[in-house]
C-alpha cells in the first residue's frame, strides 16, 4: 500500500489498536532502541527485536503518523542475532542491545546520528564518520549506582510458579517503575568485586535482619549503593541510609571496610528526603582516602564520592583525542567551555590552546575543576561559577572575550534557547558541539544553522550494548 493511502487509512480508521499482525518482518533500527516493520504500509516500532526477525505482534498504540507494537511470538529469527551474555538480559533494561554482534551495534548508531540530524536538523551532504568503537565492550564502566527496595521485581516465569518468594532486592530500577526494583545477581558492567561487594551487602543486610527501603511508603533503612572504580584497581563505596541509626550504620561499614580490601575509600550519607538524589547532603567518610585519582591522557582526575566524571574512562581518552584531532589547535586560540562540569575537556584543551575557560553552574563541580587544575599545574585554564542563560554569568565572561572556538557538552536535553542565543553572540570562528543525545543536538544545529555549518561529524560509542550514541560535530561560521 503506498505511503500516503497508509497514512490517511491509519488517520480514519480506529482498528489498529489491539490488532494482532503475524508475520512481521523486522526492516531497521531506529532510535531510542527500537525496531521498525512496515504494517499495511505504516511504520511501525518495537522493542527487543532484530532486523531480519520475523514476528507476530500485537499493536498497543496508534499515533497520528506511526504504530506501536510488541512482539507476541517469534516466527524467525535473524541471521545477525547473538546470545545474549547476561541473565538478566530482557528484564534489566540496562543492555538492549546484547542480542546483536557489537560490530553491527556500532553501524546502527552511525545511522541514528544520520537519521536524527537529517530529519530533524536538516543536515545533508556532510559525511557521518564511522563510529569509534569502545575498546572494552563489558566491564568498561567506573561507577554503578544500586537501589534497595521491599519492592522485587518478578519476572513473567516466576509470577506463574505461585511460590512465596522474599521481596527483598538489591539491583537496578525497572524501567518505567520508580518503585519497583530488579534484583541483580551478576552485572556484567563493572570489574570485581562489584558484584561481589553488592551481593555480600545483601547477605549481610539479611542476615542481620537490617529493613531494605520501601520506595512507596518512603519506610525503611538501607536505601541505595554506589560502586566507584579507577583503572588502578582501587574501589569507592558510598551506602545511602534512610535514618541515622549509628549502631546499625557502624555494623554496615565495619562490614564492608573488614571483608573487602579492594575498597579504598568508604563513604556513607544519610538521606531523609523523598529522592534519591544525595548530591546536595553531606558525604561522611568512614575509612580510607577521601578520593580516587584517576588519569585521562596526561591528565589526572580527583574523583570524590559526588565528582562527576566519564564512567567509560578509556572512551572518553578516545572521545577527547578525536576532539582535539578535530580542532586541530594551533596553539594560538582562546576557548570558551560550556557545561564544564569538573573541567575534562577544558584541561584537555588547555594542553593544546592558548586559553580556556569553562563554565558551570554547579559550584562543587567548579571547585573540583580548579582542583584539577591546580593538581595538573595547568595555569592557561580559568573556571567560571554561572548560568549562561542569566545576564549576571554573561557579564562575568565580559572581561575574557573574544572566544576563537566554543566547545559545548551539553546534558541530553540539549542547550537553553538563551545559551544559544549568546553563543551566537559572540560569533567564535568554530563551535565544537559534543552531545549524548543526537535528537536534541541536530534540534540545536537547526537553530545555528544561519551562522554556522557542519564541517565534520564523528559519532562515538561510550556505551556498548545500549542504544546511547555520543556525537562530536564541528562547524564553522560560514
Amino acid at each position: 500500500m503506498p505511503a500516503s493511502r497508509a497514512l490517511h487509512k491509519l488517520h480514519n480508521v480506529m482498528g489498529y489498536k489491539g490488532s494482532i499482525r503475524e508475520s512481521v518482518t523486522i526492516e531497521a533500527v531506529a532510535a531510542e532502541g527500537r525496531c521498525t516493520a512496515r504494517i499495511d504500509g505504516i511504520t511501525t516500532f518495537m522493542k527487543g527485536v532484530a532486523p531480519g526477525d520475523v514476528v507476530d505482534v500485537r499493536i498497543t498504540a496508534q499515533k497520528k503518523n506511526y504504530l506501536e507494537a510488541v512482539v507476541t511470538a517469534f516466527r524467525n529469527l535473524s541471521r545477525i542475532r547473538v546470545d545474549p551474555f547476561c541473565s538478566h538480559f530482557g528484564v534489566c533494561g540496562g543492555c538492549q542491545w546484547q542480542h546483536l554482534p557489537y560490530i553491527h551495534q556500532t553501524d546502527f548508531k552511525r545511522q541514528q546520528v544520520i537519521d536524527q540530524l537529517q530529519r530533524i536538523g536538516k543536515i545533508e551532504g556532510i559525511p557521518v564518520n564511522p563510529t569509534i568503537p569502545s575498546l572494552q565492550d563489558r566491564r568498561y564502566r567506573n561507577k554503578l549506582e544500586f537501589a534497595f527496595s521491599t519492592r522485587k521485581w518478578l519476572t513473567a516465569e516466576q509470577m506463574t510458579r505461585h511460590e512465596d518468594y522474599d521481596r527483598r532486592a538489591l539491583g537496578f530500577h525497572v524501567p518505567g517503575r520508580f518503585d519497583a526494583v530488579i534484583d541483580i545477581d551478576h552485572c556484567h558492567l563493572q570489574d570485581e568485586p562489584s558484584n561481589a561487594i553488592r551481593n555480600g551487602l545483601r547477605h549481610f543486610a539479611m542476615e542481620h535482619d537490617l529493613d531494605f527501603y520501601d520506595l512507596k511508603r518512603h519506610e525503611g533503612f538501607l536505601r541505595g549503593l554506589v560502586i566507584r572504580n579507577n583503572r588502578k584497581g582501587e574501589f569507592m563505596v558510598l551506602v545511602q541510609f534512610a535514618r541515622n541509626d549509628m549502631v546499625a550504620i557502624e555494623a554496615v561499614m565495619n562490614y564492608l571496610s573488614s571483608e573487602f580490601v579492594e575498597i579504598n575509600s568508604l563513604h556513607y550519607v544519610i538521606n531523609t528526603k523523598k529522592n534519591d538524589s544525595f548530591y546536595d547532603l553531606a558525604a561522611v567518610l568512614w575509612s580510607g582516602k577521601p578520593w580516587l585519582t584517576e588519569n585521562c591522557g596526561p591528565l589526572t582526575f580527583r574523583i570524590g564520592p559526588k565528582s562527576f566524571f566519564q564512567t567509560n574512562p578509556e572512551q572518553a581518552e578516545q572521545l577527547f583525542s578525536a576532539s582535539l584531532d578535530i580542532i586541530g589547535f594551533r596553539g594560538h586560540e582562546r576557548v570558551l567551555d560550556l557545561y564544564t562540569g569538573t573541567g575534562t575537556i577544558a584541561l584537555t584543551m588547555a594542553l593544546r590552546a592558548s586559553e580556556v575557560t569553562g563554565i558551570d553552574v554547579i559550584p562543587e563541580a567548579i571547585e573540583d575543576a580548579r582542583r584539577n587544575a591546580c593538581d595538573n599545574n595547568l595555569k592557561n585554564v580559568r573556571f567560571l561559577c554561572g548560568d549562561l542563560s542569566r545576564e549576571e554569568a554573561r557579564r562575568q565572561l565580559s572581561d575574557y572575550r573574544p572566544f576563537d572556538l566554543v566547545v559545548t557538552d551539553p546534558p541530553r536535553a540539549g542547550m537553553h534557547p538563551d545559551v544559544i542565543a549568546y553563543m551566537l553572540q559572540l560569533k567564535p570562528e568554530g563551535i565544537l558541539y559534543i552531545s549524548c543525545n543526537p535528537a536534541t543536538q541536530a534540534r540545536d544545529l537547526q537553530c545555528l544553522a544561519d551562522h554556522y555549518r557542519p564541517s565534520v561529524i564523528q559519532p562515538v560509542d561510550m556505551f556498548p550494548h545500549t542504544h546511547h550514541v555520543e556525537n562530536i560535530v564541528l562547524l564553522n561560521q560560514k
